[in-house]
């Protein structure tokens, strides 16, 4: 079979497979390279205070190298754009979010036939434990620092009372308050008038500090990106298979070419004998 295997086109053949074979292996080396690679930002570059209009447009979807930003904007809340988000833990216990509508300044206008002047952000300002006494919104020009989240899926609940929303929806609450939302929204860490503290970081608020860390730092190991780079290996080791069964079957029509002439030269042989 080697003699077979030697010939040059068979040759050419093996040559041909193992540059299919390596390009199939580089693939499956990008494919797990893939499988360990991280969604998002490391701490060093989400703990770094940026500013909002340079890290997220109005209208853009949020992508993980910013999920978990610390982010500041300027502008003023709006106290007639407030909701409650029920079902909110905070050191064990359960209670309510407090979002308000930031306008923030400088923000760009959207387009389009749902566009409006007004470009807000939703700010989860704190959380309460009882929706009696909703503290109000600070009034006037704010400095605003806060945690920048991916906006939380819809979730229809009729039965909430009213002012309250069962998940922090920035589409939803496009459409309750009729204005252009960021894709996101922060949860407010210091919130400044004239310099001075007045958001929940406040004694004097009557909002508790929300609780939250940046997006899961962990190594997280995608199963699917392994199952394809296994299947790469797989195929690399079959274009080889390819062209060892193709050589073998060519060594064994030889083979059988052969057996047939020595049969037809035996009959051949007894015929004359017999004679």
């Amino acid at each position: 079979m080697l003699k077979t295997a030697v010939k040059p086109k068979w040759i050419a053949a093996l040559v041909f497979a193992l540059v299919v074979a390596s390009v199939f292996v580089i693939l499956s080396q990008w494919q797990f390279s893939r499988s360990l690679e991280k969604d998002v930002a490391p701490p060093e570059v989400t703990e770094k205070v940026q500013p909002l209009l340079d890290t997220l447009k109005p209208g853009e979807p949020m992508m993980g190298d910013v999920e978990g930003q610390i982010v500041t904007a300027k502008g003023t809340f709006d106290p007639t754009k407030q909701l409650l988000v029920p079902s909110r833990l905070q050191d064990g216990n359960t209670g309510y979010w407090v979002v308000t509508a930031f306008e923030v300044d400088g923000a760009p206008v959207l387009s389009g036939v749902a566009a409006t002047k007004e470009v807000v952000i939703p700010v989860a300002r704190g959380w309460i434990a009882s929706p009696d006494n909703v503290p109000a919104a600070p009034t006037g020009s704010i400095d605003l620092v806060g945690r920048m989240l991916n906006s939380e899926g819809p979730e229809l609940n009729k039965n909430l009372p009213a002012g309250q929303i069962s998940m922090l929806s920035s589409a939803e609450l496009s459409n309750i308050w009729n204005v252009s939302t960021y894709s996101a929204f922060v949860v407010s860490q210091t919130e400044l008038a004239d310099g001075h503290e007045v958001g929940a970081a406040s004694t004097s608020s009557g909002l508790i500090p929300i609780t939250v860390t940046a997006t899961d730092q962990n190594n997280k190991v995608n199963w699917l990106n392994i199952f394809y780079s296994i299947e790469w290996v797989l195929f690399a080791g079959f274009a080889v298979f390819v062209w060892w069964r193709l050589v073998a079957d060519d060594y064994r029509r030889g083979q059988d070419e052969l057996f047939d002439l020595a049969g037809d030269d035996g009959s051949v042989e007894e015929d004359d004998a017999s004679s």
